[in-house]
């Protein structure tokens, strides 16, 4: 054989004594193929140095193997465990992630026309506002989508989620617990649909406790706007004796604002919680108090659900939710008696 000739399905094949569909099964996962045939198979292709065409597969399975997933460009320190936990179960199921950046809402009508020239399998939202309109281009053309950590109206999609108003309860109850009468809550983007529902629980449940009309000052997720967001209360009020974040990150930034330019310790004079469970959390001086999100079985389900779209696109959509699991920390404490 031309050693500058690539070696092909069919030439494995004559070699090996099998027709080239038995050959294509083989590096096919999932395709049915005795034992003894697989071994002569990878024997040959090993000896012939044959490495599967993915091209040639793609004309195969009439699918492109590839996954979009769609990710905000908004901070956000779970992103690179939730898309290496992604392309971990994808790479799996023998499927490989097509990553978009979403700055904005207005530049999602950008990657939708980029996703259709790719013919990706199926998409993970990992973070944008999917309305309606979207979700049905995405019926227009064949291609499942499964929403993670957000809900679409109307269960049009499927989505994972995570329990943020039973998280977000918690904590408020927490905070309540330690005779905390005070708040301020520093919310996320306002065009977020998390950060507006996270938003929403925290003022239904601080209601539930009593507490009514607390002040919302908003941030970008980010770590500089939790610093801004506590620095603009602070210019023209009291200090709060409690503060509840959108996210950890934004959280982190209030903590250091608080210390570093107001001269207020925390937990003694500031309790703040926030919600995620980064791993930043754990650091010695922070140690935050929050609610950290289930992210194996989250990432696991976005997947599953994907993958059994993607073979029977004629499956209902299916909203799976899981609870957090609340972080104590060390950033809460007894609300000192302002009396």
């Amino acid at each position: 054989m031309n050693k500058n000739k690539r070696v092909t399905s069919y030439d494995v094949a004559e070699a090996a004594g099998v027709s080239q569909s038995a050959v294509s099964r083989v590096f096919l996962k999932g395709r049915s193929v005795s034992k003894k045939t697989r071994e002569k198979v990878l024997a040959t292709a090993k000896e012939l140095g044959y490495k599967p065409n993915a091209i040639a597969r793609m004309l195969i399975t009439k699918r492109s193997g590839m996954v979009a997933v769609i990710l905000s460009s908004r901070a956000n320190l779970n992103y690179p465990e939730v898309l290496s936990l992604l392309n971990k179960r994808l790479s799996a199921k023998n499927e490989r992630v097509l990553l978009f950046n979403l700055d904005d809402a207005d530049g999602l009508d950008d990657i939708l026309e980029q996703i259709w020239t790719f013919q990706v399998d199926g998409v993970i939202a990992l973070a944008a506002h999917f309305d309606n309109d979207s979700i049905n281009q995405f019926k227009d053309h064949n291609i499942p989508v499964v929403l993670y950590n957000r809900r679409a109206s109307g269960h049009s999609a499927s989505s994972v989620c995570c329990n943020h108003e039973q998280g977000l309860t918690e904590l408020v109850s927490l905070l309540d617990d330690n005779n905390h009468k005070s708040y301020l809550i520093v919310g996320g983007p306002e065009q977020s649909d998390v950060a507006q529902e996270r938003l929403d629980c925290s003022i239904n449940a601080l209601a539930q406790k009593g507490h009514h009309k607390v002040p919302v000052r908003y941030g970008d997720y980010s770590y500089e706007s939790g610093r801004l967001a506590f620095a603009e209360w602070m210019q023209k009020n009291k200090a709060p004796t409690a503060v509840i974040c959108g996210n950890d990150t934004m959280a982190i930034g209030v903590i250091d604002e608080a210390r570093e330019n107001f001269g207020l310790n925390v937990p003694e004079d500031l309790s703040v919680v926030g919600f995620d469970g980064v791993n930043a959390v754990a650091w010695h001086s922070y140690r935050l108090t929050t609610v950290k999100q289930p992210l194996e079985q989250m990432t696991k389900a976005a997947v599953d659900i994907l993958l059994e779209q993607i073979e029977s696109p004629d499956n209902p959509a299916q909203l799976r939710v899981w609870s957090g699991t609340l972080i104590p920390g060390n950033t809460v404490a007894p609300a000192k008696d302002e009396s």
